[in-house]
């Protein structure tokens, strides 16, 4: 089975401005860490979601917005894909993503596609 951890970065971004050029190093190296894991697919990191446009469509009109268009202050910075036996098996790796510990959170959920 394939598992999707979202990483929600909530205040990851502001945290690392705290950090010394050798702290955030070591980030950089926890997530290279993940990259090399066993059954870890790496997704690709996100842009700021002050960057981001929202795209919807409403009657017919194809309409934008600035930044993410979701109800909560945290938005997904980037993703992983996890190949595992059972729902358990997520929740290891999802916790060394640096994120959850930076006030962000790892939503593990399972792939699916459609079966």
């Amino acid at each position: 089975m394939q598992y999707v951890l979202l990483i929600y970065q909530g205040t990851f971004w502001g945290a690392l401005s705290d950090l010394s050029d050798d702290e955030k190093r070591a980030l950089v190296a926890e997530y290279g860490e993940i990259n090399q894991m066993p059954d870890v697919t790496t997704g690709l990191p996100l842009g700021l979601p002050a960057d981001a446009t929202s795209v919807r469509v409403q009657d017919g009109k194809t309409l934008t917005g600035d930044g993410p268009y979701i109800g909560t202050k945290e938005a997904i910075g980037g993703w992983y894909v996890l190949e595992a036996d059972d729902r358990n098996a997520p929740i290891e790796p999802a916790s060394r993503i640096p994120a959850a510990r930076f006030g962000g959170a790892i939503e593990v959920r399972l792939v699916s596609l459609g079966e």
